[in-house]
């Protein structure tokens, strides 16, 4: 637990009037868990647990209080009661949910960094396996860490060839080729592509000499790279070999000394969270990333950040934070790009801004809303981002449908079909499933026999009806 839990007077407070109720929920907040994160650490139930912090049961059995305190690894000083702790030297606990160096918790050196790529991309599937048990507690793990964590200071003497600038202005611009083509054509075979380019990356920052510059200029190019390849790796639809690569993403963000780096990476872990069912770590994810960017003057970049952190708003239900989200968004972006915006994120835009407020208001149970805002992304909108285009044509025909307009959001459909024929994307492709399954109450109506028989004839799309 971060020490900044400890000493929150309130946390202190709580503990020594045995309010275990308000002392689970203030910790859980303070540390950025959630309750199945609690229930891991402490042995009780989730089910229990929301019960205790609503105030509607009452920890009092003494094993109960002694697992929960040592559970959470409560200072002896705040323990209101004496806990069991050995005189001794313990063997340390088993850290099952990590592999090895990747650990998060361990001190974040360069060999560490090497080690978290080499899980990425070249580890078994064990270690990929134990890496990602725990993917709750590791992700708060990796979010505490990056914020907190000492970087140490890249210099290496080794014997090999000197690292130039030459080359590492080539690798660069081979990072930013594979991140055009991703949004131009989709992930396709990108992740091999991706893996390829990091392991040459890794193999130089193992077998060259650099100079602390050089060496954070590496690391910055590995952070850049790690953090497109998850995203490669996601679209293509795997849910869980994305995280390895953004946790490798955000050690070589922390050895390049780069904080706009560590912010994108975050940025990706928090569309990986509200696509997989944590948009609390959506939420958490997007502000600790705004809070150590917020004084770089980079508006596009908070923006973008305010932009993921109202989906995670938006998929809990939360109307209010999520709009007063989006309405900073905007304004941000209104600024227009500074010099120190990343070049990296080139796509941030009106555009963008209006399709996330799409995709927020679709969320909220909002569809008219949600159609206006799509409308004016088409019209803002990259002309090559045709991915982001069809995922946002896909979603403005749902929020059709679930108007009752079936034929506006047929045609918006068809507009969508078009983009997914050409792009190879299964995150597309999943948005495209979920598209026409919206069509199955009408399944009968012309419109819907339209779409479907389109979807059925193209290549691979079958199963969709």
């Amino acid at each position: 637990m971060p020490e900044h839990v400890w000493s929150d007077p309130d946390v202190r407070d709580a503990l020594a009037t045995w309010d275990f109720g308000q002392a689970s929920r203030l910790i859980r907040l303070r540390g950025s868990l959630r309750q199945g994160d609690m229930a891991q650490l402490t042995g009780l139930s989730q089910a229990f647990l929301s019960m205790l912090e609503a105030g509607s049961r009452r920890l009092t059995n003494i094993d109960k209080i002694v697992e929960f305190l040592t559970g959470l690894d409560v200072p002896a000083e705040l323990a209101p009661l004496p806990l069991p702790r050995s005189t001794v030297d313990a063997p340390e606990p088993p850290r099952d949910q990590f592999a090895g160096d990747t650990d998060p918790t361990l001190p974040w050196t360069t060999a560490r960094m090497v080690a978290a790529l080499e899980t990425a991309v070249g580890g078994s599937a064990m270690d990929r396996r134990r890496f990602l048990t725990a993917s709750g507690i590791a992700f708060t793990a990796f979010v505490n860490a990056w914020d907190t964590a000492e970087a140490e200071p890249l210099l290496r003497a080794a014997a090999g060839s000197r690292l130039s600038d030459e080359l590492l202005d080539g690798l660069q611009r081979t990072t930013d080729s594979l991140r055009t083509m991703d949004a131009s054509d989709g992930s396709g075979t990108l992740t091999s592509l991706g893996n390829r380019h990091l392991q040459f990356l890794k193999h130089l920052m193992d077998e060259t000499s650099y100079d602390e510059a050089t060496g954070r200029r590496l690391a910055a190019i590995i952070a850049d790279t790690a953090t497109q390849t998850g995203w490669f790796v996601f679209d293509s639809g795997d849910r869980d070999r994305p995280l390895g690569y953004l946790y490798a993403a955000l050690r070589a963000a922390k050895a390049a000394q780069d904080v706009r780096l560590g912010a994108g990476a975050l940025s990706y872990l928090a569309i990986h969270a509200y696509s997989t069912g944590a948009p609390h770590r959506a939420v958490t994810a997007a502000q600790r990333a705004r809070g150590r960017i917020k004084k770089l003057g980079t508006p596009a970049l908070e923006a973008m950040l305010l932009t993921r952190q109202a989906r995670g708003h938006a998929k809990l239900g939360e109307r209010q934070a999520s709009l007063t989200a989006l309405g900073k968004a905007a304004e941000l972006c209104a600024q227009g790009r500074s010099e120190h915006d990343p070049d990296w994120l080139y796509w941030i835009n009106e555009g963008e801004i209006h399709g996330q407020a799409g995709s927020c208001y679709l969320d909220l149970g909002d569809p008219h809303s949600a159609i206006a805002s799509f409308a004016k992304a088409r019209e803002a909108l990259n002309p090559s981002d045709h991915r982001t285009r069809g995922l946002f044509l896909s979603r403005a025909a749902i929020a059709h449908f679930e108007q009752g307009d079936l034929e506006a959001g047929s045609a918006t459909a068809h507009e969508a079909l078009d983009l997914a024929d050409q792009l190879q994307s299964a995150r597309l492709s999943d948005h495209i499933d979920v598209m026409l399954r919206q069509l199955q109450p009408v399944i009968h109506s012309p419109y819907a026999q339209d779409v479907l028989e389109r979807a059925a004839g193209m290549t691979g799309t079958g199963s969709r009806i």
